[in-house]
């Protein structure tokens, strides 16, 4: 049996793996055979990746919860604004402030130590401000 809070983290897991993939499908479609320049391409398949990652939490993760109207979804934008902020931030500190500018230190800055703490951030603005009370039991830090 699968408990309630691991149902929630395999959810919200999952609806980030397909934001993940929808996002960058549509930036390499738009860099692509449309010709669109990077930052066009890379702010509209952020657009597609934050609300496949909110319908994939809205109808699945948090589906006990009765959010209606645009107020979640801008909830939900500004939450994924944050947690790109944090990916952004991690890797100007290591490349710039650090002085780590090989390709491999902005990777794992960026990629695998920004997206652990932006994956941190977008759960718990998700969870808390998004979908409260969806149907969870008892706190993770209690």
């Amino acid at each position: 049996m699968v408990s309630p809070r691991s149902r929630e983290l395999l959810g919200f897991a999952t609806a980030g793996l397909l934001a993940y993939a929808a996002d960058l499908a549509v930036f390499t479609y738009l860099r692509g055979p449309v010709g669109l320049g990077p930052l066009t391409a890379k702010a509209l398949s952020f657009l597609v990746g934050c609300t496949v990652a909110y319908a994939g939490n809205a109808h699945g993760t948090y589906r006990g919860t009765r959010v209606r109207g645009p107020r979640p979804y801008a909830l939900f934008f500004a939450v994924n604004l944050a947690g790109a902020a944090v990916q952004l931030l991690c890797l100007a500190v290591s490349h710039y402030g650090l002085g780590l500018t090989s390709q491999r230190a902005d990777t794992v800055s960026g990629a695998v130590v920004g997206m652990a703490l932006a994956t941190v951030v977008r759960f718990w603005g998700t969870r808390t401000l998004v979908f409260r009370n969806g149907g969870r039991v008892g706190s993770w830090t209690g």
